[in-house]
């Protein structure tokens, strides 16, 4: 019942094209109805006329004083006329006007449904970019997009195509009934016999089908995570030679929906059947007691053929609400889970009015700080009593073995994460008291992997800023020493980069995001490997270019490369989530054995490594 009105409240902003289309479509109902009552005039006085005293004159004329008529005689009578004319007029005008109105109301069902499914999918689009990261590492890429599309798809059919054509049948139902008992009487009792079988029947189909079409949109969800997966990552599949398999898997989840598809087709396809079943009995039972009374005097032939025209047409609504039934309860079982992403509670947090930040000037603390998050497992410890105070205009450098906890430590600065326990302190406020919006205006992030979008390279450098200044853009293009290639492009700064930039290579892709950096202009910069994938080269131009987005500025470093921190105010040796030294480069060269270590595995000179091996061998 709670996703049910979940879903009309998303009909508020649509409630007057609703109720007018409800009410059109009770029009189309009314007049569906009254076309029945037609027949019986049409059966009792157009096609067996019994009063033949009055005559349909064609021709008269006078001649000599004497009259002369020209008439049809006792075929025609004058009644007949009369009646054949007000049966065409009222036949072709409530048709004229059901048409109408089923247009129109139609046209404003859909545009209330289809409304609300925008305002739905907007909500939804919202809430999922507004998760925090935790939510994105629980929630496969397939599972989202699932959801966004596939979900959605189906409560959008229902609340547009389906319920138009619904209240049409709904209200089409209610004056056949009026008209089955206005013209059955005791007939239309019968009838009931049949009620609690039609509604018992559908209910129990409606759960098998709200069953099984979760699990179809669960199968479906796992192969567009598979297509996601392989289109994205479609070098690393050609390079392993792993074309072949990875068809096979697909094959297998495309099976496998398959079969779901199948039950839910099972599931839907036995409600007609059984509907016709159910009405060929009644109708056959109406029959054979509609004869008697005939028989009997009872009721005319004109109005039991209304009756049984009118139970014909009760019989097409009661066959589709089974099927508006089952489309009902795909879409409650589809809204169930876009309610349940809407309604996902954060790891991360704004508390009610946070303090909105001006510009970082200070410090930032790091005090007693622990991390952990939970896996099948039990709860693993990454951070350990981090204890840090970096000052404004430090370059602080992240140093350690892969798995040390530096990414973690780095991503609980934007607050992507919140510590398990301690503090984390930005000029003196917790991060916790801090709103969301004011911290990540402080923070420009660049990483190994460089995020660019399929748009122009404009776009993407003033991502964020969509109206700053072009001269702007080219100013930081020209400080990330990215603006001789951009020139070069076929459009400029308009060139569209493509899916992730892959036109460019891995320096010019990494120079975009230094520009972009430099555009947003933080005073706090988080590099996190930024030049580990580069040749020498490039590492060259990249490291110019951070040199440039780095002045001035407050900046967190990963570096696996030693020789990329040697700028650094100072440098922190993580292991095992904790930090067993800071110092400059020289001191930790002098008391850090893991600085130390990690020195000689980058700088042992190759040419003793060769005479060691000789020596060896």
């Amino acid at each position: 019942m709670k996703p049910l009105l979940r879903l009309l409240a998303y009909v508020r902003p649509y409630t007057l094209q609703a109720l007018a289309s409800v009410v059109l479509m009770a029009g189309v109902g009314l007049l569906d109805a009254f076309r029945i009552l037609l027949i019986k005039p049409i059966f009792d006085k157009v096609l067996q006329p019994s009063d033949t005293s009055n005559h349909i004159v064609l021709l008269h004329f006078s001649l000599h004083g004497h009259r002369f008529y020209l008439t049809l005689g006792e075929l025609v009578p004058a009644h007949f006329h009369n009646a054949w004319t007000m049966v065409a007029f009222a036949l072709v005008a409530s048709t004229v006007i059901k048409s109408l109105c089923d247009y129109v109301g139609t046209y404003l069902s859909n545009f209330a449904g289809y409304g609300m499914i925008t305002d739905m999918r907007n909500d939804l689009y919202e809430s999922i970019l507004r998760r925090s990261v935790s939510f994105f590492q629980k929630h496969s890429t397939g599972t989202i997009l699932s959801t966004l599309i596939n979900d959605v798809e189906r409560v959008q059919f229902a609340m547009s195509s389906v319920m138009s054509d619904f209240l049409q049948q709904f209200f089409t139902f209610l004056f056949l009934i009026a008209v089955v008992i206005l013209y059955g009487g005791e007939l239309a009792w019968v009838l009931l016999l049949f009620v609690p079988v039609v509604i018992s029947s559908a209910k129990r189909i409606g759960r098998s089908v709200r069953t099984t079409t979760r699990t179809g949109q669960d199968q479906l969800a796992e192969i567009q995570n598979i297509l996601h997966e392989t289109v994205t990552g479609n070098r690393i599949v050609k390079a392993f030679n792993m074309e072949r398999w990875e068809m096979v898997r697909f094959r297998g989840a495309a099976r496998r929906l398959f079969r779901a598809n199948l039950r839910s087709v099972s599931a839907q396809a036995i409600s007609s059947p059984l509907m016709d079943a159910i009405g060929a009995v009644a109708i056959a039972l109406l029959l054979l007691l509609g004869r008697g009374r005939i028989q009997q005097n009872a009721m005319t032939e004109g109005v039991f053929i209304a009756f049984i025209v009118a139970v014909f047409k009760l019989y097409d609504p009661v066959r589709k609400f089974a099927l508006f039934y089952n489309s009902f309860q795909q879409a409650f079982g589809a809204s169930s889970s876009i309610f349940d992403f809407m309604d996902a509670v954060d790891d991360v947090a704004e508390k009610p009015h946070p303090v909105h930040l001006k510009s970082f000037h200070d410090t930032f603390r790091f005090n007693h700080v622990c991390f952990s998050y939970k896996d099948d497992e039990g709860r693993k410890q990454v951070l350990e009593n981090i204890d840090l105070t970096v000052h404004q205009g430090e370059v602080v450098a992240l140093v350690g073995p892969s798995g040390a906890g530096k990414t973690t430590l780095v991503n609980l600065i934007p607050r992507f994460f919140d510590p398990t326990a301690g503090q984390i302190m930005i000029d003196g406020h917790d991060l916790r008291e801090v709103s969301l919006h004011s911290l990540r205006t402080q923070i420009a992030k660049v990483t190994q992997e460089t995020i660019l979008f399929n748009d122009t390279v404009r776009n993407n450098i003033a991502y964020g800023q969509p109206d700053v200044p072009r001269q702007r853009i080219v100013e930081a293009a020209k400080a990330a020493l990215a603006h001789d290639f951009i020139e070069q492009m076929p459009d400029g700064y308009d060139t569209v980069i493509g899916e992730k930039g892959f036109r460019m290579s891995g320096g010019e892709r990494q120079r975009l995001a230094i520009a972009r950096a430099l555009l947003k202009d933080a005073p706090i910069l988080i590099l996190d490997e930024a030049t580990s994938a580069l040749d020498a080269q490039s590492e060259s131009l990249v490291q110019t270019a951070l040199g440039n987005l780095m002045w001035n500025r407050t900046v967190f470093v990963i570096a696996h490369r030693l020789s990329t921190v040697r700028r650094a105010t100072r440098i922190c040796v993580l292991e095992e989530g904790r930090i067993t030294a800071i110092g400059t480069y020289e001191e930790l060269l002098k008391n850090s054995p893991t600085f130390q270590h990690l020195h000689q595995l980058q700088f042992f000179d190759i040419s003793e490594a060769a005479v060691a091996a000789r020596s060896r061998g």
